[in-house]
């Protein structure tokens, strides 16, 4: 059955939400998106959210495991240069790096050069621990929209990604979870990436190198999987001659059959701390993704 399910604030709290194909948002007794997603056959309507001023939150708002995949579009590893990978190239964030769709991204004051990039997110629906394929796909619970940004002159000054891609409050995950029969498993999909409506990004799901469900079934060969996990399957890759995002833009983050994430940057309150000295470093091989 086809559903979409929201996490909206109520106050200071949140609360699980259906998304009907009126658009009416339907709020139910779940805790989030995936407690909605989980106890289908069990909710209650305890409610309704105007549409036009619901306030969404990260569709999962606490997973144990959040897995990031670079190099994963064709025609990014093509832009790079590289050769096609035998395995996925995974890295991690954490739930902290988690903020909703509409909420405003502080850019960090000790970066140059932070980079928004538009990429299909995969939840997780139930347990899996070393699954084949057919396995994996059934795990879905479904997709949602994300937005990884990331600090490329961090990002680029170690082998490593994860300096640059784990920022507090740096990845916003929605508006809704949308289940795999709603977009055909997510398999052609047009993804794009604007900010104050300047196209950065455009690509289609149909370019993935590895799919969906190949990744869930990869991850769940070293790690057990749990409801709520997110998989980021990695960006399409730079379109425009982007400079990076400054304070006052707003990005637009859309994926064809889901939605849009739609979020406005704004200064750092905090002083850039970085040594006078310390300067963009040549060392380590640029990350993608």
């Amino acid at each position: 059955m086809s559903m979409r399910f929201a996490t909206v604030r109520q106050g200071d709290t949140l609360t699980g939400a259906r998304v009907d194909e009126d658009g009416r948002v339907v709020l139910v007794d779940a805790d989030n998106a995936v407690d909605a997603f989980l106890r289908l056959d069990q909710l209650r309507d305890i409610g309704q959210a105007d549409a036009a001023t619901v306030r969404y939150a990260c569709v999962s708002p606490a997973p144990a495991h959040i897995l990031c995949v670079g190099l994963n579009y064709r025609s990014h590893i093509e832009q790079l240069g590289r050769p096609i990978p035998r395995y996925p190239t995974l890295f991690a964030k954490f739930a902290s790096t988690l903020t909703g769709p509409r909420d405003r991204i502080v850019l960090p004051s000790v970066s140059d050069r932070v980079e928004g990039e538009v990429e299909l997110a995969v939840i997780i629906g139930r347990p899996v621990h070393r699954v084949t394929t057919t396995e994996a796909m059934a795990a879905i619970a479904g997709y949602t929209v994300s937005n990884d940004l990331s600090l490329r002159d961090w990002q680029h000054r170690t082998s490593e990604a994860l300096q640059g891609k784990v920022f507090d409050r740096s990845t916003p995950l929605g508006p809704v979870l949308v289940t795999p029969d709603e977009v055909d498993d997510a398999h052609d999909l047009t993804l794009s990436f604007t900010v104050d409506g300047v196209p950065w990004q455009h690509g289609s799901t149909s370019d993935l190198l590895f799919s969906p469900a190949e990744l869930v079934a990869y991850c769940s060969t070293f790690l057990t999987l749990r409801p709520g996990d997110v998989i980021l399957t990695g960006t399409p890759g730079t379109t425009a001659d982007a400079a990076g995002l400054v304070p006052g833009q707003t990005m637009v983050t859309s994926i064809e059959g889901i939605g849009s994430a739609v979020n406005a940057t704004a200064a750092d309150p905090f002083p850039d701390t970085r040594p006078a000295t310390d300067s963009p470093t040549e060392e380590g091989t640029p990350q993608a993704g």
